[in-house]
């Protein structure tokens, strides 16, 4: 049940990866370049939580069909973002949460460690997102802040790395800034 869990959340981060480059693209071309890096330093983000979770299945060989939740479409900024928001707090609250429980129970300890990174990443974007969509429903950018990645977890913050990453712990100089 795990390795099928991990396939999923693989396959649902690496969509999400996708859909933020491509919404980010839109945001930066509606004149929301910093919503648009926002989109984009969450993407790495993603990227990192589907590699986390990639490497987890190393011993897995075989192909697969691969079930995950995954939002289609693409419109203005505001509506891109409550996409991101919902497809955030579904992970945030049905698919991570139950991911987690199930790899507990198997005493899967790589893949309990990968999908509580990626859960608690998770909650970071969402709020990110949603200040975001305050801005952009008034026509405004968000202001230029950096965007600060973890290459280990994918927490992620805005303005400076911080000494130490409060979900995993790694050194600031693992963070990516966008």
């Amino acid at each position: 049940m795990t390795a099928s869990n991990l396939r999923s959340a693989y396959g649902g981060e690496s969509q999400a990866y996708q859909r933020y480059v491509y919404w980010g693209n839109i945001a930066a071309k509606e004149n929301f370049p910093n919503i648009g890096r926002l989109f984009k330093g969450i993407a790495y983000a993603e990227q990192v939580h589907a590699g986390n979770h990639f490497n987890e299945l190393e011993d897995v060989e075989g192909d697969f069909l691969v079930a995950s939740m995954a939002g289609f479409g693409a419109g203005p900024t505001s509506k891109n973002l409550e996409g991101a928001i919902a497809g955030e707090n579904f992970e945030i609250h049905e698919m991570y949460s139950a991911f987690t429980a199930v790899a507990e129970l198997q005493q899967e300890k790589g893949a309990l460690q990968s999908f509580r990174y990626a859960l608690e990443a998770e909650k970071n974007h969402s709020e990110l997102f949603s200040k975001a969509k305050e801005h952009a429903e008034q026509g405004k950018d968000l202001a230029r802040q950096d965007i600060q990645v973890c290459e280990v977890c994918g927490h992620t913050k805005e303005g400076s790395a911080p000494d130490r990453c409060p979900t995993c712990n790694a050194p600031s100089n693992k963070f990516k800034q966008f």
